[in-house]
């Protein structure tokens, strides 16, 4: 029997680590993106490839996603909302603020409504969306009010969907990265040292010494915990943000 899980942003960084992982723990995947090289990139790396599909899709087009769906038809066992877009935003004609919030709060909103007609019946256990935010749902940056925004958000919605799908045996969990080593990240500190004028080096060690563990988190210890929270010996966590952010900040 199938067990379908499908990953958006699954063509790099955090969603591909999250690929790997489920794939080497005997999951299907479908993998959800907008540049089809970087998913069959992704795809290559899984074994056995031929097991894992590819929906070519913008998670803000809620056609293109319903579509492609129907011609796969998966039988999901889990969605995993990773897809997002970083950056800041600032009033004005040039604001990206409608961009981020379509991207990642409609967007994951757009994708999980469409996914769920696919999900496993209920008779054969519990099965999980789970959303990927940010530490930035806790705390502000400036210029990030967008960002901030839409990943607060996300907390929102799902603790909105784990009220409405516990009777279906849907367990809806989000989890708050802190800084992890991706291109998304090394970019933001890109941009804070062209603005301040520091090297990329100063910025980066200034970053880290707010973090008590002075580091950042890999890929794949999201992915790790992204598998624990699939796996069948997990039946009991559902509503819940979960921080992993090396001890940046300890919400009450």
């Amino acid at each position: 029997m199938r067990k379908d899980v499908l990953v958006t942003g699954a063509g790099s960084g955090i969603g591909r680590a999250i690929a790997k992982t489920l794939a080497n723990n005997d999951f299907d995947l479908v993998l959800v993106g907008r540049n089809r090289d970087a998913l069959e990139q992704t795809k290559s790396t899984l074994k056995p490839s031929s097991n894992h599909r590819l929906l070519i899709a913008d998670i803000r087009d809620a056609h293109a996603i319903r579509h492609g769906l129907l011609e796969i038809k998966p039988s999901l066992f889990g969605v995993i909302a990773n897809a997002g877009l970083g950056g800041e935003n600032h009033y004005g004609d040039n604001d990206n603020w409608q961009n981020i919030i379509d991207t990642n709060l409609t967007g994951t909103y757009l994708l999980v409504q469409e996914s769920l007609p696919y999900f496993m019946p209920k008779e054969q256990g519990f099965r999980h969306i789970i959303i990927i935010s940010s530490i930035l749902a806790r705390l502000g940056v400036p210029g990030y009010s967008a960002y901030c925004a839409s990943k607060a958000g996300l907390l929102g919605l799902m603790r909105s969907w784990a009220a409405e799908y516990a009777s279906q045996k849907i367990l809806v969990n989000a989890l708050c990265p802190g800084w992890v080593k991706t291109e998304m990240a090394t970019q933001g500190l890109e941009t804070f040292a062209e603005k301040s004028g520091k090297s990329y080096e100063t910025i980066y060690q200034e970053q880290m010494d707010q973090v008590l563990l002075g580091k950042m988190s890999e890929p794949e210890e999201i992915a790790e915990l992204v598998n624990f929270l699939v796996s069948p010996l997990q039946t009991s966590i559902t509503g819940q943000a979960l921080d992993i952010n090396n001890g940046a900040v300890m919400p009450a």
